[in-house]
């Protein structure tokens, strides 16, 4: 029952992830507008605004002008369904948990968004890297995966600089943008979070799955080595694989 209760309330913040993958790249309120459909702009209504039922007894279809509801809202609930319930059901009911959650709410939001429009609002980066930080001085949370405030302000400081010096070297050599520093301070969340440690495995297990992914658009021609990539999805995919194994590489290093 309390594995239910954990999935429902993941769908639940899930809808609230998609308002904020849509409304923040648009600069719009999050909380002064009732929902409405993205194609005809009508609001609403509460029983068509239920997490992950709705979608499926509307045939993802408006009720009001029939147009198509895109699945990412169906499937950012699920994820943010899934992810609650994975997080509690590792950690149970903890502080640990709490603030794995609230990192999930906001990785899914920038990873969408990112994907999407090739931004990460500060607005999600900066209230992390605070989180990340302050939470480091509480002597009581998961050692495995959490660092001490020194270990968390250096990784917090690598992971920012390591993408700067990306961005500079390569606009010194190619005279344009390579990465944007959204991606610096998501690295740097990253940092602050869960150490410096996790900053080169996170960098190489992103990196690995972007080529994986990219590798095959460029081999035919849907994308070119010059295309913009998003690459704050990666980042988060790495970090969280570093989440999963920290014990095991920390066991394997030290």
């Amino acid at each position: 029952m309390v594995y239910l209760a954990a999935f429902i309330f993941g769908s639940i913040f899930g809808s609230f992830c998609n308002v904020c993958i849509y409304r923040l790249p648009l600069s719009k309120s999050i909380a002064k507008e009732r929902s409405f459909c993205p194609s005809c702009k009508s609001p609403i209504n509460w029983y068509d605004n239920i997490p992950l039922l709705s979608f499926v007894l509307l045939k993802s279809k408006c009720r009001t002008c029939g147009n198509k509801i895109n699945f990412q809202y169906f499937l950012v609930e699920l994820i943010a369904a899934v992810s609650f319930l994975s997080i509690y059901f590792i950690f149970g009911t903890s502080i640990t948990t709490l603030l794995l959650l609230i990192l999930s709410v906001f990785f899914i939001i920038i990873f969408f968004i990112d994907l999407k429009h090739y931004i990460i609002p500060n607005e999600l980066t900066f209230p992390l890297m605070v989180i990340g930080f302050l939470k480091s001085f509480d002597p009581n949370l998961n050692k495995a995966i959490f660092p001490n405030y020194i270990n968390s302000l250096i990784g917090g400081l690598i992971g920012y600089l390591i993408i700067w010096f990306i961005i500079f070297v390569y606009k010194k050599i190619r005279n344009k943008e390579g990465m944007g520093l959204g991606d610096a301070k998501l690295l740097a969340v990253v940092g602050f979070w869960f150490g410096w440690l996790s900053i080169p495995f996170t960098i190489f297990i992103s990196s690995l799955v972007a080529l994986i992914f990219v590798i095959p658009s460029v081999l035919n021609k849907s994308r070119n080595m010059a295309s913009q990539i998003p690459f704050g999805p990666y980042i988060i995919i790495g970090s969280i694989v570093y989440v999963s194994f920290a014990n095991e590489i920390k066991n394997i290093l030290f």
